[in-house]
């Protein structure tokens, strides 16, 4: 007869080991259940997906439920560490591994893909994600009436390019978009749909958003899944020397914050207005549009390094007209100090804190023509860390380094802009 107790220790122990002391689907720290019949530990949130698969998964409770000796050993004999050299043995390189706070759409189609439809326990010369041309049909909001109407998409690996149409394809696409400056990240809550993605792409020095889902998970997941898979080969192309642990991270990335706040113009005489910001990160810019889901920016802040003027700080504006809000954020730049109002003080303090993690990065050699209305004093040794650091390194040709700015910077091509 099987010692409760006894097994139970055993779990926790094993639980404690390195390679099991995180989920083994999404990496969550210190997971709390198991699959007896994968024998992997997982943590709460993806133990529910696997509850929806009992034909291949069982999920008990470490501490809570009842363990046989023979489930236990059974633990003992494989493990997280084991479970991935076996399921995760051919993952492509582009595809995306879900983290603890990614949406559920996002950690169920790779909890299926893994353990369901075992997708990458042997190389296959094909996959739907993988395809030189996928195409197929999704529901994009319309920019004016804010309808989803449904739409043709065809991303193609031959020419970089995303393209849409509208009911009669004979007219050709109605947008075509280069995967040269695309970004692509789910967003549930915002566009209201469990498979909601956003597009964003550059068009004209602007940046522009579309919003999409499709009714079906897998298929929106495959979708995000391609675009990533065809940045990575535009990426390898256009950076040929650079390593894939230096690529991924441009793949796609989710943004550091969004949300709404209030600000006011230039004077901060200016009545304020509520405005919908995102901060990316990767590019340095705080964008601002009229809504969350407008199509395009009303404007941009270049947010640069402290080391050149750059700051960010709580503050309670006084004099101020038009605001609702009263939890003030100030963002000082080398031409302007901005004004944003907060509702809540727990807004604002996530607000700084994000802000002065961009500000506390050094500045990129490419950072610097992001915006720079004035000649920017670089010392020398701090040029070179920055360009020992960054992959966008690879592709730049730096003639001066002592004073650059926009006329200093001769390059034969810019990341993610060539």
């Amino acid at each position: 007869m099987a010692n409760r107790e006894k097994n139970k220790k055993i779990l926790l122990e094993l639980v404690k080991l390195p390679e099991n002391n995180c989920c083994a689907d999404c990496g969550a720290a210190d997971p709390d259940w198991a699959s007896c019949k994968l024998g992997i530990f997982v943590c709460l949130t993806c133990s529910g997906t696997h509850r929806n698969l009992p034909t291949i998964s069982r999920i008990k409770s470490i501490r809570l439920d009842f363990w046989d000796d023979e489930l236990v050993q059974f633990m003992k004999a494989n493990g997280n560490c084991s479970a991935k050299n076996f399921y995760e043995k051919c993952v492509p390189v582009f595809y995306y591994r879900p983290h603890p706070h990614d949406c559920e759409v996002l950690r169920e189609q790779w909890i299926r893909a893994k353990y369901e439809r075992m997708e990458f326990t042997e190389e296959k010369t094909e996959r739907p994600y993988t395809a030189d041309v996928y195409e197929g049909m999704l529901w994009k909001k319309g920019r004016d009436n804010g309808q989803f109407l449904e739409r043709k998409f065809v991303l193609s690996v031959h020419d970089f390019t995303l393209k849409y149409y509208k009911e009669d394809e004979s007219k050709g696409p109605k947008a075509t978009i280069y995967v040269k400056n695309l970004n692509a990240t789910f967003q549930p809550e915002k566009i209201g749909h469990a498979h909601g993605l956003q597009i964003t792409y550059c068009v004209e020095d602007h940046t522009r958003n579309l919003f999409v889902y499709h009714k079906n998970g897998q298929e929106i997941v495959n979708w995000f899944n391609a675009i990533r898979a065809v940045r990575h080969a535009y990426l390898k192309t256009a950076f040929p020397t650079a390593s894939d642990v230096d690529i991924i991270p441009w793949i796609s990335r989710n943004y550091l914050k969004e949300g709404y706040m209030e600000k006011t113009g230039p004077l901060q005489r200016e009545p304020f207005k509520k405005r919908w910001f995102i901060l990316d990160s990767m590019d340095r810019k705080l964008l601002y549009f009229k809504t969350q889901l407008d199509a395009i920016e009303l404007g941009v802040v270049f947010i640069g390094s402290e080391n050149h003027g750059y700051s960010v700080r709580e503050c309670v504006p006084k004099g101020t007209r038009g605001n609702k809000w009263k939890c003030g954020v100030i963002v000082e730049t080398p031409d302007r100090q901005f004004v944003f109002m907060c509702e809540q003080e727990r807004d604002q303090r996530e607000w700084v804190e994000a802000l002065k993690t961009v500000i506390s990065k050094p500045m990129m050699p490419q950072d610097y023509t992001s915006k720079t209305p004035k000649p920017i004093s670089v010392d020398e040794s701090e040029y070179k860390t920055a360009w020992d650091s960054t992959l966008r390194g690879h592709c730049w040709t730096v003639y001066r380094v002592k004073r650059l700015s926009t006329r200093d910077i001769l390059f034969k091509g810019k990341f993610g802009g060539m």
